[in-house]
């Protein structure tokens, strides 16, 4: 079948704008449910008082993990690169698999005997005895600083969506993004991003599975990927376009999951630890499906331009291309939304970890050390340290937005490598202090300090001649150092040595 190239002249509807407001205002009324349901205290608000269910806790972990990349990105590389690209996303789905063993039960009964930690700093606080605050103010740094960054990138892609699929002002569509996020977050806290990324991450499945199933049919099924192969051979071939660095490199993003904060928060707000198993098979299947329906939507968009002869200048927009082309205009209002749903999952959950970060790991802190909250009862104590959770979430969007004011902003360079920044500073340690009991407090700080430097460094020196992914030298030399140094150092308190012992009887009667 040859698709008729003038069909791409492509001007949003009422359809496409009717579309787009009722999914705001889902969100919002999501927001305004999770107001109403769950933010009495610190932990309901930053963990949703730890009661998620299974099923939102995994479609949530993967919403706001994959973000504009699965609908953007990943769709982008395949299609310029063609199936080698798939190697990245073979990384993601074994590290995340392997994450739901590794980290997922034990830090969520963990976190818990560590004196109830809700955040990632204020576990490794808890667990390591770091009654210095070493520990806490180094990852808070780091959570801070990247996340405020990370968040920019997102509205940075929300106003640009809505300019080049709206025509509405770049400055204009940064702002909806912005204050739609900020909304929901602000009143909702933890239960609405899960519910948020629910809902969303329920969009973005719909859209993966349909656009490239009406592709492949409209293209003529099997003979798009002859037309693939007439273009150029080598990408319908997996191992050709990339060397075996390039392999290793793609297949290490995987190695991020265990370090990502908004990632492994998820795994803290489960209900029980009964149900990881059922979060696990509902969350790798979600990813699995949606990566190879992101995966061919890029392949089948070399077909695709080829046959209307169009005219591609950025390859990551391949899917709003097809979506707008295939299907009625309230269906493409739909997949647009999907792409903002992505976004807006990712910026959320960001949102909310740098918040806890402020308030639990920076605000609390000093409050506890100036003796502030000495002589002011629970209640009241809760209900103000709610509100300035909600007003950090204003202020880091608020920081988030003048970075990303400037759409050309080099931001988006500085985001690229978050994932590694995070993998290497944080997945070595949480590996560490969740599996081995003789870890202790210097050889955490050894590891996420050398993790963190080894990324920057290897950035910087533009990864010294070879295109190797710096979250491979970053998680290995974090993790060297964080043994060595636990085994040059003394041995953790007898305190900590029964605390992880509890965790694991926890475990074991879960089991």
């Amino acid at each position: 079948m040859i698709l008729n190239s003038a069909q791409f002249t492509f001007t949003a509807g009422w359809e496409e704008y009717l579309m787009m407001v009722l999914y705001f205002l889902v969100l919002i009324g999501i927001g305004i449910y999770a107001y109403k349901q769950s933010t009495a205290n610190l932990d309901e608000y930053m963990l949703g008082g730890r009661n998620i269910g299974p099923y939102v806790t995994a479609l949530s972990a993967g919403a706001s993990d994959m973000s504009g990349w699965m609908l953007m990105g990943l769709p982008g590389a395949m299609y310029a690169t063609g199936l080698a690209s798939g190697w990245i996303a073979i990384g993601l789905t074994v590290g995340a698999y392997i994450n739901y063993f590794v980290v997922a039960p034990k830090l969520r009964v963990y976190s818990e005997v560590a004196n109830n930690s809700i955040t990632i700093p204020d576990f490794l606080e808890n667990r390591f005895e770091d009654t210095k605050g070493t520990l806490k103010i180094i990852s808070g740094i780091v959570i801070v600083l990247f996340f405020t960054v990370y968040t920019a990138s997102g509205m940075v892609s929300g106003g640009k969506l809505f300019d080049s699929a709206f025509g509405l002002n770049y400055y204009w569509g940064l702002l909806i993004t912005a204050g739609v996020v900020v909304i929901y977050t602000f009143f909702g806290g933890y239960l609405a991003v899960s519910l948020t990324d629910f809902f969303q991450g329920t969009v973005m499945f719909i859209a993966l599975i349909v656009v490239p199933v009406v592709a492949f049919t409209e293209l003529g099924g099997m003979e798009a990927f002859d037309t693939i192969r007439s273009i150029d051979e080598t990408k319908m071939d997996i191992f050709k376009g990339t060397a075996l660095v390039g392999i290793i490199s793609n297949l290490a993003w995987g190695l991020g999951y265990f370090g990502q904060p908004h990632i492994i928060v998820r795994f803290m707000s489960i209900r029980s630890v009964k149900d990881i198993p059922t979060a696990r098979r509902f969350g790798i299947a979600w990813m699995a499906i949606a990566i190879v329906g992101a995966c061919f939507t890029g392949l089948l968009g070399i077909a695709f331009i080829d046959q209307t002869k169009h005219n591609v200048e950025d390859p990551e927009t391949i899917l709003i291309l097809m979506s707008q082309v295939l299907t009625h205009p309230l269906i493409g209002g739909f997949f647009l939304a999907a792409i903002l749903a992505a976004i807006m999952s990712t910026i959320s959950s960001q949102l909310l970890v740098t918040s806890s970060s402020l308030i639990q790991d920076f605000y609390q802190m000093f409050r506890n050390k100036t003796g502030r909250n000495d002589h002011i009862d629970q209640e009241k104590l809760d209900n103000h340290l709610v509100l300035m959770s909600r007003l950090s979430v204003v202020l880091v969007a608020v920081i988030a937005i003048i970075i990303a004011w400037d759409p050309n902003s080099s931001v988006l360079d500085i985001v690229a490598n978050a994932w590694a920044g995070f993998g290497a500073a944080f997945g070595p340690i949480m590996i560490l202090a969740l599996n081995w009991k003789r870890f202790n407090r210097q050889g955490a700080i050894a590891g996420m300090i050398v993790g963190a430097l080894t990324v920057v460094v290897w950035i910087v020196a533009g990864g010294f001649g070879t295109d190797l992914y710096e979250i491979v030298p970053g998680f290995i030399l974090a993790m060297i150092a964080a043994i060595v140094t636990t085994l040059m150092t003394p041995e953790p308190s007898e305190r900590m040595v029964e605390q992880f012992d509890e965790s694991r009887r926890l475990l074991r009667d879960y089991k």
